[in-house]
């Protein structure tokens, strides 16, 4: 039945219909539905397509009168049920009127958002396929507190910013339920600010991106991998504690290597680059960050979508398809993540709702000169919530075993890489950032007491900032492991002078062990090392090829040995000859090249080692694990030292001669007996001169060096030598 409207007047007021028309309603939901400003059965539909619009009834069919530019207006009665219809002449389309539905954040979700501890935020805010009122669509939900008007617009809407404006709540939330909206689709927010003109914004809490350069949302569907890791997450805890064997294989998944002249998908990397570290013999892979992020020259440390891993690779059930895959091979997975700061991006969290949401507004506050990038207001509850909860969101629905936290030192001092006058102190007058600090910790409590058992946190922090691996009840920042960057500097300093100048900076490779007990240390040789100009790992080592070659060899049997988890970067494994390449594979080729094979195949050999011998691993964080034979052999730039593991562990003795001079050498030893040359970096299956001690020396000369018992031996120029006691006893 068509009932018509001819004597209806409308209704509606004329200021309503120019805020309509310019896209200025600031309260949607009094002004559209079946309830126009508190007038039940009054409906007002906006529709800029339609030249007719129908209320579709269970008893029948009510006309809508047009007012002009797609509005429409009408009475109802007493019908709550409808479905509206509109029609260009040509064709005709039926659709849920949005402004028909209530809310459907409660009031538990806006209290935690306003008071900035809702642990699953990313559950309460963002786009969520559901089934609401017995409808299926997508609801959507952001917080811009400062903003007048926020819409969301997309392809459904004709990106049209007047079509969906959102509901506004408490905590400075807005939301929307859009019945009929799919999984796949595109999006953004259209957002009002206080004064000026409407602009566009990605999602912040997105789940997905589009592939850059496109930079909108994309609607995506949670709970949809069926995990079947459930093995390794119950006995994760044994591969991430500091008594496990930790050595990390750190990759740009975008340059590691290519297919088609294309980077290798999630998938792909599950089979390809997941088989190589498990050939390769490393425990865990550290993958570059995957959030998404606009320039690919930044290498994901710009990331403008901290919910969603990026496109770039496939989707994120692919992304837990590689990391099911790795967790089958019994490899965990890292991921670096950002929240020192962002970029400024228009699409991205920069002056979000018109204000300085995210950031601080002072740049002697807000903006990292270094990076031209934004800083996060750790003050800030909301903020800082953003954060937490995204540490907790990929350790809980991707099942990461850890994440590494990305320049921390930045982080933790106010006037970092700042001129004097250009930082505000804190107020005690001090340089550190109280509130990121207490964000960091605030940040590990939640990991390790949200997140599954057994995962690490890892931090990039480049100071002596006193008890970063210390829990937060004692005092600490609650890291389970710091990147040991003063090792890193000072042994890389030392191994690239010309051998006959190392005598000289001697202390270089020693100092080290001055503090080396006072964190859970992970010795990093990292991206880091091998971009801007510093050459590869290959290029920074003196002499020939063949000497770069076995100096390369020496200093990677000298890290192996030394107390601390390992972590190397990606072509370091094989001297790779120049320098890291975002936009290209590595260098595999040179595989081809006898020392290159023979460098991995070495790297290969220390990492079974080093998990064999518990003395290796065991004790790294502590200083009874440690003891020095010899260090101060400083004219022969030999070093020497043990390796002890707990009680009935044999230990491992580790000697290292960097000179190309070959020489006999009294090592000093704590048993008496046959000690097996269990590995020598100076092997011929390495590319080395295949010079050594036929595979075993005896220990049955004098006391030596502080030990009861000595052993001459052959230590071959430029390598490093690891002894294992034949008698376990």
């Amino acid at each position: 039945m068509v009932r018509a409207n001819s004597s209806f007047s409308g209704g509606i007021s004329q200021d309503d219909v120019a805020a309509v028309l310019g896209g200025h309603v600031t309260d949607p939901f009094a002004v559209f539905g079946p309830r126009h400003r508190g007038r039940a059965g009054l409906l007002v539909a906006f529709d800029p397509h339609a030249k007719t619009l129908d209320a579709v009834t269970p008893g029948g069919v009510i006309a809508l009168q047009p007012l002009g530019g797609g509005l429409f207006s009408g009475d109802l009665g007493r019908r709550r049920k409808y479905r509206l219809r509109g029609s260009d002449g040509h064709r005709s389309w039926d659709y849920d009127d949005p402004y028909r539905f209530g809310p459907v954040l409660g009031a538990l979700d806006l209290h935690l958002i306003a008071e900035g501890t809702h642990r699953r935020l990313w559950q309460a805010l963002g786009a969520h396929p559901i089934t609401h009122e017995d409808c299926a669509g997508v609801h959507f939900a952001v917080w811009a507190p400062n903003a007048r008007r926020v819409s969301v617009v997309g392809g459904f809407n004709g990106w049209d910013g007047r079509r969906a404006p959102m509901r506004r709540r408490g905590a400075g939330v807005w939301e929307i339920f859009l019945p009929g909206i799919q999984p796949g689709e595109a999006y953004k927010f259209e957002i009002l600010p206080l004064d000026g003109p409407p602009f566009l914004k990605a999602d912040p809490y997105a789940l997905g991106a589009e592939v850059p350069p496109a930079t909108a949302s994309i609607v995506r569907r949670t709970g949809t991998h069926d995990w079947a890791d459930g093995d390794w997450m119950a006995t994760r805890d044994g591969h991430n504690r500091r008594e496990a064997p930790i050595t990390i294989y750190e990759a740009h998944l975008g340059s590691w290597r290519h297919r088609d002249g294309r980077s290798l998908t999630y998938r792909e990397a599950a089979e390809d680059l997941i088989g190589y570290v498990a050939d390769m013999g490393f425990t865990h892979l550290e993958l570059m960050p995957l959030a998404e992020y606009p320039f690919g020259g930044s290498w994901g440390y710009q990331p403008t979508g901290m919910y969603a891993p990026t496109s770039r690779y496939g989707s994120a059930d692919d992304l837990r398809a590689l990391i099911e895959a790795a967790h089958a091979r019994g490899i965990g997975v890292l991921m670096d993540w950002v929240p020192a700061h962002f970029p400024n991006d228009a699409h991205g969290l920069a002056t979000f709702d018109g204000t300085h949401l995210y950031e601080h507004a002072d740049p002697r506050e807000g903006f990292h000169p270094d990076w031209n990038t934004l800083i996060y207001n750790f003050g800030r509850n909301e903020v800082r919530n953003f954060l937490t909860a995204n540490a907790i969101y990929w350790l809980r629905d991707f099942h990461l075993d850890g994440l590494r936290v990305d320049a921390v030192a930045s982080m933790l001092y106010r006037d970092y890489s700042r001129a004097h006058d250009a930082w505000i102190p804190n107020h005690h007058g001090g340089r550190e950032n109280y509130e990121a600090i207490a964000f960091l910790q605030e940040m590990n409590r939640l990991a390790y007491g949200e997140g599954p058992p057994g995962l690490m946190t890892v931090a990039e922090e480049s100071t002596a900032w006193p008890g970063v691996t210390q829990p937060v009840h004692a005092g600490g920042l609650g890291f389970g492991y710091k990147w040991n960057m003063g090792w890193m500097n000072d042994t890389l300093r030392f191994i690239e002078h010309d051998p006959i100048h190392r005598r000289h900076h001697h202390d270089l490779m020693t100092f080290g062990l001055v503090y080396g007990f006072s964190e859970n240390y992970v010795l990093p040789i990292s991206h880091d090392e091998v971009v801007h100009g510093k050459g590869s790992m290959l290029q920074k080592m003196p002499g020939d090829a063949p000497a770069k070659l076995a100096n390369l060899r020496a200093y990677y049997g000298f890290m192996w040995g030394h107390p601390g988890k390992k972590l190397l970067f990606m072509g370091c494994e094989f001297g790779q000859g120049h320098e890291w390449n975002h936009d290209a594979q590595l260098d595999w080729g040179v595989l081809n090249i006898p020392g290159h094979a023979g460098l991995q195949r070495l790297v290969r050999d220390l990492n079974t080692l080093y998990r064999a011998h518990p003395a290796l691993h065991a004790r790294d964080a502590d200083p009874g694990g440690f003891a020095w034979i010899d260090r101060e052999a400083r004219a022969e730039s030999v070093f020497s030292w043990l390796r002890l593991g707990h009680d009935g562990q044999p230990p491992v003795a580790v000697v290292a001669n960097f000179t190309p001079i070959e020489r006999r050498w009294r090592l000093g030893l704590p048993r008496a007996g046959r000690w097996r040359e269990a590995l020598n970096t100076d092997a011929g299956l390495y590319g080395g001169g295949n010079r050594g001690n036929m595979g075993a020396v005896t220990a049955a000369g004098p006391a030596h060096a502080g030990q009861p018992h000595s052993a001459e031996i052959t230590l071959p120029p430029l390598s490093t030598l690891f002894l294992t006691p034949e008698d376990p006893a």
